[in-house]
């Protein structure tokens, strides 16, 4: 199977890989997205294999697909009506060769042990990619705060913290926000954790107020961060984001700030999307009117196409049949599937990069790829908002607070270096082009080396 994705490898090499995967199959069973996970990122690897079978040695890689730590724990909590009700909690710290673990916290119906996991891999390798001192770790809940009051979301975040500071620190785990856990829910969590432990410990989670240990421009970093990578590819083809037409999935912190920056670069943001349907703006979408109806009033998109004249709205269906020159996956794992990719390919797409956690198939990546599309995988593109989230430890730990400007520029400066670094290194084997290749074989690199100079542990 390893030799049908265009790296010829030894039968020795195909075999290692091999056993290796059917060993995550066994050990994981019914864990698809984990499985799916942990594949993409073993077909990158037999041409770095071949030239460095050092990297196999002290089964390095069966390591690299265990987590280190597991945790599930029980969140009991009290509604409004005085029922209690009871959710389950995860945590997953996966990889720490290169730091303490560092992820966010999901909130959402979805969640298990699965979600959790696939996140956490994937997260090893994105810290990775961004140069600082981080590993790979993620966490949530199967909670939904959606239609719950803010006493209820405390009473929740209150229970979930009371088990989750067992086992995070700023020296060895540091949670933020994700899917559902915003500034609300990290404000709530901060607090039990402060009011538990007697210690104002800022650098235990990241995604804090800016009046009390936070960052600027934490908000805005994974968009913004997509969407200079974004153009850091385009320059390669002597292309500019500015004049091109961007279609963006999700209407959240992600899809919302994206836009934003793509807007601020010159280009056209026609298309958004929730769990709806989506919405169509040929103008540009009105990204005040969006922030008010996504971000501040938690309502449905169809309100900002009754509140914007000429938007419109679609209930159901696809944002990716939207024709656009660069499509921007942003709201979850798996959403863009095969016969999406070839409608966007038919429609003249440019360039797909992801602001979610794996949110194309493989057979659409394949597709793209196929089609020469330029593809940016997550681990590599939306690495912004993690990087920020150091750089916010990195304020807490010399009690300083860096204006938006010079976070902003800093953002920046990591994710042309992300990008130059799966640029370089895909060239380097023989892959020229292919950003998921480059973004595995770099972070898989960093992590294994490390891995290797502090023994089997």
């Amino acid at each position: 199977m390893w030799g049908t994705i265009g790296q010829p490898c030894t039968r020795r090499t195909a075999y290692v890989l091999e056993e290796i995967y059917a060993h995550v199959l066994r050990r994981n069973p019914g864990e698809r997205e984990f499985h799916q996970a942990v594949r993409e990122v073993l077909e990158s690897l037999p041409v770095v294999l071949e030239r460095r079978p050092e990297l196999c040695d002290g089964s390095l890689l069966d390591r690299l697909c265990e987590p280190e730590r597991q945790v599930i724990f029980r969140v009991p909590w009290t509604d409004d009506e005085g029922r209690v009700h009871v959710n389950r909690g995860f945590r997953v710290e996966f990889n720490s060769a290169l730091g303490p673990y560092k992820g966010g916290l999901r909130f959402h119906p979805t969640v298990n042990l699965d979600i959790v996991k696939f996140l956490a891999f994937e997260q090893t390798f994105k810290n990775a990619l961004t140069g600082m001192p981080i590993g790979g770790g993620k966490g949530g809940s199967d909670f939904d705060p959606k239609g719950r009051s803010d006493a209820e979301v405390m009473r929740f975040c209150q229970s979930f913290m009371t088990e989750l500071q067992r086992h995070i620190g700023e020296h060895t785990d540091v949670p933020a926000g994700d899917t559902g856990v915003g500034a609300r829910e990290i404000g709530y969590l901060f607090g039990q954790y402060r009011r538990i432990t007697n210690r104002f410990e800022a650098g235990v989670l990241t995604g804090k107020g800016v009046g009390w240990g936070g960052s600027h421009a934490r908000p805005e970093a994974t968009g913004y961060g997509l969407v200079v990578f974004t153009a850091e590819m385009l320059r390669v083809r002597d292309l500019e984001l500015e004049g091109m037409r961007v279609v963006v999935s999700g209407s959240g912190n992600v899809a919302i700030h994206a836009a934003e920056k793509a807007a601020a670069s010159g280009a056209t943001v026609v298309a958004c999307s929730d769990s709806g349907g989506y919405v169509v703006d040929e103008e540009g979408l009105d990204l005040d009117l969006l922030k008010q109806v996504k971000l501040k009033d938690r309502a449905r998109l169809s309100a900002y196409a009754d509140e914007r004249g000429g938007a419109e709205y679609h209930d159901g269906g696809r944002v990716w049949d939207v024709a656009c020159d660069v499509a921007l996956p942003c709201a979850t794992q798996n959403e863009l599937d095969e016969d999406a990719a070839r409608t966007l390919i038919g429609n003249g797409v440019r360039v797909v990069a992801e602001g979610a956690n794996m949110p194309t198939t493989p057979e659409a990546v394949r597709a793209l790829r196929e089609a020469d599309v330029l593809f940016a995988p997550g681990k590599a593109a939306n690495a912004g908002g993690v990087a920020t989230s150091a750089l916010e430890m990195q304020q807490n730990a010399s009690r300083t607070l860096w204006t938006f400007e010079k976070t902003e520029d800093r953002l920046t400066e990591i994710m042309k270096h992300i990008h130059h670094t799966c640029h370089d290194t895909a060239e380097r084997y023989g892959r020229p082009g292919d950003y998921v290749a480059g973004a595995n074989i770099a972070g898989f690199e960093l992590v294994g080396e490390s891995m290797q100079a502090q023994g089997v542990i």
